[in-house]
């Protein structure tokens, strides 16, 4: 079963979840160990197949570090932090938990776009 640790140590992935922004993106980085990392690609395919046919999930893709990394990262866009607050309260998503590799570790946390003037559109 995967752990999870918080990715901000000022703000929780909980007290995110309180917002009512939109959209937002989830970062999620995990960290696995090098043997496992099959078996944490099987679990994030479930997951994301699980994820994908909920209201509210627009995309996803996965990441995983070069040269043999063993640490990867996801980011899933989603309509609003209530749509994510939705499907990951489901109970049928939070047992997928138990489907990860004990050697995990999960940072999620929830993300919105900035402008940057003259780099980036908000």
């Amino acid at each position: 079963m995967l752990k999870r640790t918080e990715m901000d140590e000022h703000v929780t992935l909980m007290e995110q979840m309180s917002s009512d922004e939109s959209p937002v993106v989830l970062v999620n980085v995990f960290k696995v160990a090098p043997e496992d990392a099959g078996a944490l690609l099987e679990a994030w395919t479930a997951d994301a197949t699980l994820l994908r046919e909920k209201p509210g999930f627009i995309s996803t893709q996965l990441h995983r570090g070069i040269a043999g990394s063993s640490t990867f990262f996801n980011y899933a866009t989603w309509e609003s932090v209530e749509a994510f607050r939705a499907a990951f309260a489901d109970p049928e998503f939070q047992a997928t938990f138990a489907n990860y590799p004990d050697s995990t570790v999960a940072s999620p946390h929830l993300f919105t776009k900035v402008a940057v003037p003259g780099i980036s559109e908000g």
